[in-house]
């Protein structure tokens, strides 16, 4: 099982600062494909929750496909830099302050639930994939996106020239990769983690930085 390390509360600057660094053209270019592909078949007006959304780059995407989305953070800063972003970019996105092992939603709420670069950070994973199951309506999938801890420094770097970053902001983020990759759970585990969940399995795909997680109601 990967270790697990504290990280940092993201407050403040810090959560300020990762909203800077996830915000360039060529990230948010990134975005608008991944909404399109993962959107792919869903119903036209198809409510969608993201888990841990961040600055809401993604969910604001997702909104201008045509879909209902709500946001949850557990970081109060982000709620607020999610919900100023969706403003200026004229979206409608519902984002809220909560627990993702404690989802304020009813049963069978939602079609799609995406999760990205976050799972890693949840102290009690097994009882947020209950609770995406709980609010997700039959037919429906949960998609989880994270850092593969089985990627080399080759696959860092290239991920960090993609994001068109500073230098200086570069390096930093090289540096943050590596030590999160070290935090990401394996394959292996995810599907251990999805056995003891309400989901009962998945499929997970590597592809050099990326993993991908695909669970079904």
């Amino acid at each position: 099982m990967s270790q697990r390390f504290r990280i940092p509360e993201m407050e403040g600057r810090t959560a300020r600062w990762y909203a800077r660094q996830r915000g360039t053209e060529s990230q948010l270019r990134a975005h608008r494909q991944q909404a399109e592909r993962l959107t792919e078949g869903q119903p036209a007006d198809a409510a969608i929750l993201e888990v841990a959304p961040g600055p809401g780059y993604f969910a604001v995407e997702l909104a201008r496909r045509g879909c209902r989305v709500t946001g949850l953070d557990i970081s109060r800063t982000m709620v607020q830099i999610a919900t100023e972003y969706a403003a200026r970019a004229g979206a409608t996105v519902d984002f809220r302050h909560g627990d993702a092992a404690e989802l304020p939603f009813d049963e069978d709420s939602f079609d799609l639930i995406v999760c990205q670069a976050a799972f890693k950070n949840f102290p009690r994973p097994v009882a947020a994939l209950d609770e995406m199951c709980r609010v997700l309506r039959p037919g429906g999938t949960a998609v989880i996106q994270d850092l593969n801890s089985g990627a080399g420094r080759a696959d860092i770097a290239e991920e960090v020239r993609r994001m068109g970053l500073s230098p200086l902001n570069a390096a930093t983020t090289r540096l943050t990769l590596g030590w999160l990759r070290r935090r990401a759970h394996p394959a292996a585990e995810f599907r251990r983690l999805a056995e003891r969940s309400t989901f009962g399995g998945c499929e997970v795909d590597t592809d050099g930085l990326s993993l991908e997680v695909r669970l079904r109601a």
